[in-house]
């Protein structure tokens, strides 16, 4: 809890003395200098200055609540049974998961300003430094097991693509299955994970990663072009962006288990970065080349083969352009 509060005490930005920080806290120059030891194990950056203090360069700004329930919408807010924020957790993705397993679960929504195991597709980590990024996970119930979500993560991306269009930012495209990229380059990536009966009544964790602004440092870990929303729109809140993000994703997920791809399919190949190109499609056992013909309505990619319209369906799949 001290962490947290030191993290409020100087998200403006500022130089703070240990002195002040010790008073603001009621502890010890020596324990206020321990907990600002914590945040660089956390990937936090600390300026210290002798004669002037510490500070956070830049500033930081935390995820509230409270921002983000008033700038929801009214339908947005029918559908959060429940929001909550976690400092730091190894994914937010289990955490959803174990709320999944609970009753009342539907609608249950975790953040966290910071991941120590972020997990994407194929088992692939997901960079998560605090408080630069959007880590979001949402619960929500299904009465027809796996074939009602055909497409889903298909879907969360155009979500995704909405919410960067109500901020402003145009030109945002989708990978299939689950990539979102701005200039060829990852800003966010969705992860679905299942508990439940897969005929039947079943819980779905959806699972969103989104670049905000990510350190020099923090991005050395991440193994492709990546690009962060503040790069289209400086200054950008992550309250703000988190709010907009659960206005376009909560009717998508409210209404999924009705609608399915179908309804979603022309808004997905109008920004899909493939769409007419050439790739290469590799399953764990054989690799395919063809020519996109774009996605049918449950969501599979279509690829002219030989003459042919194969489909192929999510999951162990790699997916890349092939330069001629």
């Amino acid at each position: 809890m001290e962490t947290k509060r030191i993290l409020e005490l100087m998200a403006d930005g500022a130089f703070h003395s240990g002195k002040t920080l010790g008073e603001l806290l009621g502890v010890s120059r020596t324990a206020v200098w321990k907990h600002l030891q914590k945040l660089g194990d956390i990937g936090i950056e600390v300026e210290s200055v002798k004669g002037k203090g510490y500070r956070l360069p830049g500033g930081l700004e935390l995820l509230s609540q409270a921002r983000i329930l008033d700038a929801m919408s009214d339908e947005t807010s029918s559908f959060v049974s429940q929001l909550e924020i976690f400092q730091s957790t190894d994914s937010t993705n289990v955490r959803a998961m174990q709320r999944a397993g609970e009753p009342g679960a539907h609608g249950y929504v975790c953040l966290a300003e910071h991941q120590t195991n972020g997990r994407g597709r194929r088992g692939r980590s997901w960079v998560s430094p605090f408080g630069q990024s959007l880590y979001l996970s949402s619960v929500v119930e299904f009465s027809g097991g796996a074939a009602a979500l055909e497409g889903l993560s298909l879907a969360v991306g155009v979500a995704i693509v909405r919410a960067a269009e109500q901020l402003g930012v145009s030109g945002v495209g989708l990978k299939w299955p689950n990539d979102v990229l701005w200039q060829g380059r990852k800003l966010a990536g969705v992860l679905l994970e299942m508990t439940g009966d897969p005929s039947g009544a079943c819980q779905v964790v959806v699972g969103v990663g989104l670049n905000v602004s990510i350190s020099e440092e923090a991005a050395k870990n991440i193994d492709q072009p990546w690009v962060g929303m503040s790069e289209m729109v400086p200054g950008v809140s992550r309250n703000q962006l988190t709010a907009e993000v659960l206005n376009q994703l909560s009717p998508v997920l409210a209404s999924y288990g009705q609608l399915g791809f179908s309804a979603y399919k022309e808004a997905w190949q109008a920004v899909h970065v493939h769409g007419g190109a050439t790739v290469a499609l590799t399953t764990a056992s054989d690799t395919v080349q063809g020519e996109v013909a774009g996605v049918s309505n449950t969501g599979a990619l279509l690829l002219l083969v030989d003459g042919r319209i194969e489909e192929f369906n999510g999951g162990e799949i790699s997916l890349r352009q092939v330069v001629r």
